[in-house]
């Protein structure tokens, strides 16, 4: 049963929701900005935004057809400047959660568009639809535009939805990932129920090549590659291997990669943990041997083949290692002078505490969460580490999630 309330929207909380404090706790109302008069409708719990009587001055008009629906944005509506104080704001807090007193930087806001995304492929009765959830929903917005995907991922959606009408049911659901690379588009395709044929294969290799795509994988299975997909990561070419995790956008990890470089200084070897495919261990390489160590063992390999062609970088050398399960002790890591990490969400708190009994001069962190980067910053200070500057960078737009380099000294 549906019921609908006035409201007054206390402040902006950490996922972006405007909040209100009630008697039985917060209530949370999607897409609404502290200080505004709303009226909100209540189903299950679950509060929805059903008008704005009293629009705050912050409130912008948004620049996506599909937001207020589609799941992939939340703060189209938050204007420039309260956007970028309010992501800032969310990592000081994250920290005084911690008891540490932060000097964080302004939001930086680098220029570029998002070059990977996973979206859902669905049959209806009309035809392919393709794109994001809902917002807490599993229906799905078939996607027409897309304000923080590479132009080029949105143009061929619909090429897309014609490649995949064979392969699936009217009631089928498939998951699509694309990714921008150097070399033109990778696709991989998964949850396809149908068994593919010849004529399918052909035909799907045929509608690639028109699409003009680097590559396409069918349920990881290769099904056509006019060129290997690779990825620049300072000036080494690193193949894309499928299924590998990188970055967002391209220029947040540029401007991460600054930072890092930046923060390391003149050392003569470092520590690159949760190295990946090597998005930060190239750039350092430019000026120190480096030591890459991930989990992920296809992630490794691309970075060494990415290294046996790179010219002008000092030695790289790789292990494969569960840095959860088995992080690099202290006197391991003071083999070295510095070392960088980027953990997953997670945070790295079991290699936080063995870096807080190292002697290494100089840590820098990466991290996609300031709720387990904050974590982890009060072990390394607490284990002697004075914290410098945190600098707040927005590669995830209008969503509520902010990446963040901090600096750490002995």
């Amino acid at each position: 049963m549906t019921n609908t309330r006035e409201l007054v929207i206390a402040r902006v909380g950490a996922q972006g929701d405007g909040v209100v404090d009630g008697p039985d706790g917060p209530v949370f109302v999607p897409f609404t900005l502290a200080g505004e008069r709303v009226r909100a409708s209540f189903e299950a719990g679950r509060a929805t935004l059903a008008e704005v009587l009293e629009p705050s001055a912050h409130r912008t008009a948004p620049v996506c057809r599909h937001f207020g629906t589609c799941g992939g944005c939340a703060l189209q509506h938050m204007a420039a400047e309260t956007y970028a104080i309010w992501k800032r704001e969310t990592v000081v807090a994250a920290f005084r959660a911690r008891g540490i007193n932060a000097e964080v930087a302004p939001l930086v806001r680098p220029h570029g568009k998002r070059r990977r995304a996973v979206l859902t492929a669905r049959g209806t009765d009309t035809g392919m639809h393709i794109g994001f959830h809902e917002g807490g929903s599993h229906d799905l917005v078939d996607m027409v535009e897309c304000p923080v995907l590479e132009p080029r991922i949105v143009a061929v959606l619909p090429g897309l939805k014609k490649l995949l009408h064979p392969l699936m049911s009217k009631r089928g659901e498939a998951r699509v990932s694309v990714t921008m690379s150097a070399a033109g588009l990778d696709i991989a395709v998964n949850g396809i129920e149908k068994t593919l044929t010849p004529a399918m294969r052909a035909a799907i290799a045929k509608d690639a090549s028109a699409l003009g795509l680097a590559r396409i994988n069918v349920e990881d299975d290769q099904i056509y590659e006019a060129i290997a997909p690779f990825l620049m990561f300072g000036a080494a070419e690193v193949p894309l291997a499928p299924g590998i995790f990188i970055q967002a956008m391209a220029a947040a990890e540029q401007a991460m990669a600054d930072l890092v470089v930046q923060g390391i200084g003149k050392v003569k070897s470092v520590v690159d943990l949760f190295a990946g495919a090597g998005a930060f261990t190239f750039p350092v390489a430019a000026r120190a041997k480096v030591f890459a160590v991930d989990s992920d063992k296809t992630a490794i390999a691309a970075l060494a083949q990415g290294v046996r062609k790179a010219k002008g970088i000092k030695p790289v050398t790789t292990l494969v290692r569960d840095l959860f399960r088995e992080p690099l002790s202290a006197l391991e890591l003071n083999e070295h002078d510095a070392a960088v990490f980027d953990p997953p969400r997670a945070g790295a708190e079991a290699q936080a505490k063995m870096l807080a009994k190292s002697k290494l001069k100089t840590i820098v962190a990466v991290s996609c969460n300031p709720a387990t980067l904050a974590r982890d910053a009060r072990i390394l200070i607490d284990g002697g580490y004075k914290m410098q500057a945190v600098t707040p960078i927005d590669q995830f737009q209008y969503s509520p999630h902010v990446e963040a380099v901090t600096v750490f000294r002995r």
